[in-house]
């Protein structure tokens, strides 16, 4: 790996910078994140990011341990590869993407698989960057897509939970976890929103990776339903859900 870069370990997760565009200190989601971070680190996953205080960052799993309901033998699952601000235009994110791939070969994988969208989604990596590096969809579930770079022919596929996509509750309810620094602001802030407004809602704190898998639906750490219908995998704001709420 070019010494441009680092990878977070136990040893400088308190230390290194995790290339959120969060400069308040301390912040509430990057402590949860470094909580999540700590405990995922022991299940090979990987938080690789420029060796800089940017937002430049690849983060993927071992498809077996990772918080999606996606199955499959021998993937990694991509969850986040950003490149903002200044740096974009300088080949991070190839760099990112290819180390992300070699580090599949090298570690006998069958390949490398992320979560996609018909329309690219506003938390979504760019699923067009990665058909440029090979990735084809293998899988759907509405209209989300599960795009897999494979190097044996295996095929990872979506849970039949994620493509029900169905739940009883009328209400907005929300599956969350701790995975991204941005998520408990936002968690909060929409609590208010609805409580200000009486609008009936849930928030469901997903703790562990087997709850993640068992989901109704698809999940990249941040899943909305309404009116028993899923919604986005988008990390909504009050305006957002008063425009869910009206179709």
């Amino acid at each position: 790996m070019e010494a441009e870069f680092v990878d977070i370990t136990p040893e400088n997760l308190a230390r290194e910078h995790l290339c959120c565009i969060i400069r308040q200190k301390p912040h509430p989601g990057v402590d949860a994140k470094r909580a999540w971070l700590a405990q995922r680190l022991e299940e090979g996953h990987i938080f690789r990011k420029l060796n800089a205080r940017e937002c430049v960052f690849i983060e993927y799993a071992p498809l077996e341990t990772a918080w999606i309901p996606v199955t499959g033998d021998g993937f990694y699952y991509i969850y986040c590869l950003w490149v903002q601000g200044a740096p974009k235009g300088h080949g991070y994110g190839g760099k990112l993407m290819k180390s992300c791939i070699e580090d599949a070969r090298a570690h006998g994988k069958s390949g490398v698989c992320m979560l996609g969208a018909v329309k690219q989604k506003a938390w979504l990596s760019d699923q067009s960057f990665a058909v440029k590096y090979g990735f084809e969809v293998v899988d759907t579930a509405g209209e989300y897509e599960l795009l897999a770079l494979s190097f044996d022919g295996r095929k990872p596929q979506f849970t039949p939970g994620a493509k029900r996509q169905t739940i009883e509750s009328r209400d907005l309810v929300v599956y969350y976890d701790d995975q991204c620094p941005y998520i408990p602001q936002r968690i909060e802030k929409l609590r208010e929103y609805c409580a200000a407004h009486e609008i009936p809602a849930d928030f469901v704190h997903i703790t562990t990776a087997e709850q993640a898998k068992a989901l109704p639906c698809v999940f990249n750490n941040w899943a909305v339903f309404y009116g028993g219908r899923f919604t986005t995998v988008n990390q909504i704001d009050g305006a957002a859900l008063e425009k869910t709420m009206r179709r």
